[in-house]
């Protein structure tokens, strides 16, 4: 190589002969010559160190790139694993029917408690059901563990139940629920609005009930307004034994965790649709009635109902009443029932089965006992329609004759709810008059025509039933009397009609019994009201009702002698005319009695509705009484002395009846002393 070749530093060249280093080709850089010649490359020494940190940054470039494509690769696998569980869980959960949910997975034990809070104005009632609840959501999906299992199947059971205790439960919120008999359409007997409602989630349960959890459900209840349905249910489930019906809901909203409180278990959500369910309840049976089942009839509501205690009060302003009765509990002993007070309005029945109300009342607070359920009963009469008075008074001549009456009971929020019963008199029945006499009891002759008439006062007491506080005030008597000579005998019954009116006409002459009883011989009954006074009695038996005494006075009422008893008649004579101490008179028959009641306001509809006095004719009220009649009280009609008129007198009577009837009276002559 010659001079001018040689290059400008000798230094690179040494280096390179001594094999220290190795020349390089520096890459161009901005400081590069554009033209510069072949014998001017640019050159740069890699020492060892630097050349061995450049392949540990290679390597380390290829490790990371290969860790990157593994994780990659493990990401990729493990979602694609999730994605395929998930797929078989959500295909799992694509094959369940709301059907078997509700049938096989969903456990409800209860009602334990029922709270009627209220009744809203539009009819609806407003419960608390308390209860525990639960679904088996391990069943539903098949993730109970099964010792039969494979590796695999344990592994997806074992994630599948993990995942349903993190989710842990569920909120559920339904549409309106249509209670139907079971094979009906259209015929709902109610509409139930369920609040939004948490239900737990469980995996391999226990068989003893302790995995379910308690809930306080409100519902809403509409029960049906029609009363033929509501009938013909109980009736058809009372046939069959048990309660068919069937749960209608459109739609069901799912969501995992609570409404109130979204979180990450909010996201799973689902809808069902067109959930229908069928249910049977066995009737429960009631005691002293027969067994519901086998095609036996619906018991009658009056063989349910027992009233215990039954009164009526009197104050200025109203007529109050107060009532206790109870009912059969055929609730189990764990179900626990608490209700508020409930109104109802009490209407009498006509033969028509026309309803007339009368009062209201409300049973007070009450909750469920065993055997029996108590019901105390408080409210007062209403102001009564002129027309209504006839009804009531039969009503309340029925009970205090001791007998039934059909009432109808309606709920006052739900008045087509109504149930006829049967309203039962006092047992044994109540003996309204007593102690009746006739004081001064005087009998005359007739004038031309023969005959009797009598004078004197009657007096009688008048007794309510136990519990009826009622203020009275007796206007007016009209007594209906047989005679008897001697004593009533034992077991002669009055059987009366008895009516009660509001009218100022007396009532019509009954007919005389048929046939007449032994030993009645006369009858004497005023033709008009007779005027009285009453004023209450203390001397009464304070177990009773309130008590009255009342006097009217009889003047010249016709002793009228029965058919075909004439010699009766002249045998009671006889006895009064021969003897000292003359005869005793037994007395039997019905009174009417015009009264004002205390606190019953009636409305009169011809004057302007304003309220009227209530006046009432009690009619066909049975007495048993005696009166002792002597020489004293026959010879009334020839005055107070005995003298020579009295044997003229005598003489008249029994020559009276012996033209009348042709009855010869055989006795000695009288002894006229008195």
């Amino acid at each position: 190589m010659s001079e001018p070749d040689q290059p400008d530093d000798p230094q690179p060249q040494q280096q390179d002969r001594k094999g220290k280093g190795r020349a390089i080709i520096l890459e161009p850089s901005e400081h590069t010559p554009l033209l510069g010649g072949t014998s001017q490359i640019p050159w740069t020494v890699v020492t060892d160190a630097e050349e061995d940190s450049s392949r540990a940054q290679r390597t380390l470039r290829a490790r990371l790139t290969t860790v990157f494509l593994v994780s990659l690769l493990i990401c990729i696998v493990f979602f694609v694993f999730l994605a395929l569980l998930a797929w078989s869980y959500a295909a799992r959960a694509a094959d369940l029917t709301p059907q078997d949910i509700l049938n096989n997975d969903l456990v409800f034990e209860g009602p334990d408690k029922v709270e009627l809070h209220n009744i809203t104005d539009d009819g609806g009632m407003w419960l608390t059901v308390h209860g525990r609840i639960g679904v088996d959501a391990g069943d539903a999906m098949g993730f109970n563990t099964d010792p039969n299992d494979g590796a695999l199947t344990r592994l997806w059971k074992k994630i599948g139940r993990q995942s349903v205790r993190t989710l842990d439960s569920v909120s559920v919120d339904l549409s309106t629920v249509t209670v139907l008999p079971e094979f009906s359409q259209f015929d709902a007997l109610a509409k139930l609005f369920i609040l939004p409602l948490v239900v737990p989630l469980a995996v391999d349960p226990a068989t003893d009930g302790s995995w379910l959890r308690p809930v306080s459900i409100p519902v809403l209840v509409y029960p049906s307004t029609d009363p033929k349905l509501i009938t013909k249910f109980l009736k058809e489930s009372w046939r069959h034994g048990y309660f068919a019906v069937r749960a209608d809901v459109d739609n069901v909203l799912v969501r995992g965790g609570t409404w109130k409180n979204p979180t990450w278990r909010t996201k799973f959500h689902g809808k069902l649709s067109n959930i229908r369910t069928s249910l049977r309840l066995k009737v429960p049976p009631i005691r002293g009635l027969p067994a519901p089942g086998s095609d036996s009839p619906l018991p009658d509501p009056a063989k349910l109902i027992t009233l215990k205690s039954f009164g009526l009060a009197s104050s200025d302003s109203h007529l109050s009443i107060h009532a206790k009765a109870s009912v059969p509990n055929p609730a189990p002993d764990s179900l626990q029932f608490t209700s508020p007070a409930l109104p109802f309005v009490v209407s009498i029945l006509d033969e028509k089965n026309t309803p007339f109300p009368v009062a209201s009342v409300t049973a007070s607070p009450f909750s469920l006992t065993h055997p029996n359920i108590t019901l105390d009963l408080t409210g007062r009469v209403h102001p009564l329609q002129q027309s209504t008075l006839p009804h009531l008074s039969h009503f309340l001549m029925h009970f205090l004759n001791g007998e039934s009456n059909r009432i109808r009971i309606s709920p006052s929020d739900f008045p087509s709810l109504a149930v006829t019963t049967v309203f039962p008199g006092p047992d044994p029945r109540p003996h309204l008059l007593r102690n009746i006499t006739i004081q001064d009891m005087k009998l005359k002759t007739k004038g031309g025509s023969g005959g009797f008439l009598a004078s004197g006062k009657v007096v009688v007491n008048l007794v309510l039933p136990k519990g009826m506080k009622i203020g009275l005030d007796v206007k007016k008597v009209l007594p209906d009397v047989l005679v008897f000579d001697g004593e009533v005998p034992i077991g002669q019954e009055n059987d009366t009609e008895s009516l009660w009116g509001r009218t100022k006409q007396p009532p019509p002459t009954q007919p005389l019994p048929d046939p007449l009883p032994e030993k009645a011989f006369g009858r004497i009954r005023p033709e008009d009201w007779l005027e009285a006074v009453s004023e209450p009695d203390d001397e009464q038996d304070p177990e009773d009702g309130s008590a009255y005494r009342i006097e009217a006075k009889v003047v010249d009422v016709p002793l009228e002698v029965l058919p075909g008893r004439q010699k009766e008649f002249s045998n009671f004579v006889s006895k009064v005319i021969f003897t000292s101490d003359g005869a005793l008179a037994g007395l039997q028959g019905t009174a009417a009695v015009q009264v004002k009641v205390q606190g019953l306001p009636v409305r009169n509809g011809g004057d302007h509705g304003k309220d009227g006095p209530s006046h009432l004719n009690l009619e066909g009220l049975p007495f048993t009484g005696s009166v002792r009649i002597n020489k004293k009280s026959l010879l009334q009609g020839v005055g107070h002395e005995v003298d020579d008129k009295v044997e003229e007198h005598w003489k008249e009577v029994l020559e009276w009846l012996k033209r009348e009837w042709g009855i010869e009276v055989n006795s000695p002559r009288p002894h006229l002393r008195v």
